[in-house]
């Protein structure tokens, strides 16, 4: 599982905090190269002496005036070896971050939308809520980030570790950036991890990050050597020498963050999203506008969707804020039948292109480009495009045919201006009632979409 370098890709990001956070070239477990069923590793014994308290010893207690947030509600489920405190491989990470204050400032604004569920689907699990800040380390909470080893998504997922947990990837849809669906998926493998190791959350976090397989032989090295086969004592990826310490690193500072210089962001303690169960396809940008929310919104809320359209095999979650979660079930119930988007699929075939598959549909190409998200007209052959039928108001309103005139310049023919437009020869030759030779200074009238 990997950190990928797409995580934290706002502009006014810099260069300190892709080191921050780490180096982008490993794989993991969800981002491990190898199968993800590996022979069990050896079982170890935690590095603590006893089970971890409910009230770690390390952890400040809330003070009576101190407001109750989700900060403060993660604070409480906090459970991991409260020894470590001290470990200099954590105050390393742990200074990398605070020197940082607008870290938790730019994080926190894609964390709030998830952080939530994130936290409620562990205590269903009574895992440590530690782990709710895994995301921080692997993506910066970017559902959209993406690793040069192909992880996606917050928890960065790996295609096959994906496969083993029923995330679904294919042309439209990629359940490893499904926010629920790879939560679901994440919180499996950690809990397997953690059996597998009996119950030391330390070597589970670390198989997390470079698969259970390399955990083990670490942990079977040290015990064929007589040595602590605890997770400080084992030798490690280096990326995994340092991915258990940004962890702590974190939780750390979100438990005393005062101590450290660092003001969290206000994230309350509420649901930010509610499920709404769809039946059939739906142009996203029409449940932005039943929803009254931004098309970013609807986005980062359902990123698994490739395309602006979703379209799924059968029913399916559609996250919505729970603000407007209400009127947009009631604004989709109410929708008119020719404001509904049903699709077919075309598998683009030798000497197909894209003005002819929209003739062929009777669309423009420019509705043929917007349910498919392209920006231009190059397509290859095996593609799968989506064709619309009856189409909703914005695809509608791209057919809309518009008059352009064009003035001929020196160089031009027919046929290099038919491509620059995506239009057929014989349509230009129909609109302008010429043949075959222009003249530089020529008017030409386009029917544009």
């Amino acid at each position: 599982m990997l950190f990928s370098p797409n995580a934290l890709r706002n502009g006014f990001l810099t260069l300190w905090l892709v080191v921050l956070v780490g180096c982008q070239t490993t794989t993991g477990p969800a981002g491990h190269s190898t199968a993800i069923k590996t022979a069990p590793a050896p079982s170890v014994a935690s590095a603590a002496d006893a089970p971890p308290t409910k009230t770690p010893r390390w952890r400040v207690p809330q003070r009576i005036d101190e407001p109750r947030t989700l900060w403060t509600r993660i604070r409480d489920g906090f459970l991991l070896d409260p020894a470590v405190v001290d470990n200099p491989r954590v105050d390393q990470q742990r200074l990398y971050f605070a020197s940082q204050p607008r870290y938790f400032e730019i994080t926190s604004k894609r964390a709030q939308r998830y952080l939530h569920y994130v936290v409620e689907e562990l205590d269903k699990r009574d895992m440590p809520l530690e782990l709710a800040l895994l995301p921080f380390v692997e993506s910066g909470y970017n559902p959209m980030a993406y690793s040069t080893s192909h992880a996606a998504g917050i928890w960065q997922f790996i295609p096959s570790t994906g496969q083993v947990f029923a995330l679904r990837q294919d042309d439209w849809y990629d359940g490893r950036r499904d926010i629920t669906a790879s939560t679901t998926a994440a919180l499996d493998y950690l809990s397997k991890l953690s059996d597998m190791f009996d119950g030391d959350w330390l070597l589970a976090v670390a198989a997390y990050n470079c698969g259970e397989g390399c955990v083990g032989r670490a942990v079977k090295r040290n015990q064929g050597l007589g040595l602590p086969a605890d997770y400080w004592n084992l030798q490690l990826p280096r990326e995994t020498m340092n991915y258990v310490p940004k962890l702590l690193a974190l939780a750390q500072i979100i438990n005393s963050p005062e101590q450290y210089g660092t003001v969290l962001p206000l994230l309350n303690d509420t649901p930010y999203f509610a499920q709404i169960t769809i039946k059939r396809p739906l142009d996203l940008l029409k449940a932005a506008e039943l929803a009254s929310i931004s098309a970013d919104e609807i986005k980062y809320l359902n990123p698994a969707f490739k395309h602006r359209v979703a379209t799924p095999a059968g029913p399916y979650q559609l996250l919505i804020p729970v603000a407007q979660a209400e009127q947009f079930s009631s604004a989709l119930a109410q929708l008119p039948e020719s404001e509904r988007v049903s699709f077919t699929r075309y598998t683009v075939r030798r000497g197909d292109t894209l003005s002819q598959i929209a003739r062929r549909h009777n669309l423009s190409v420019s509705m043929l480009r917007q349910a498919n998200d392209m920006q231009g007209s190059l397509i290859n052959i095996g593609q799968t495009l989506i064709v619309p039928h009856g189409p909703s108001t914005q695809l509608a309103s791209a057919n809309v045919p518009a008059k352009r005139t064009y003035t001929v310049k020196s160089g031009d023919s027919l046929y290099s201006i038919a491509r620059r437009f995506n239009v057929e020869i014989k349509q230009l030759r129909a609109w302008n009632g010429v043949d075959t030779h222009l003249r530089p200074g020529q008017q030409l009238t386009l029917h544009m979409p």
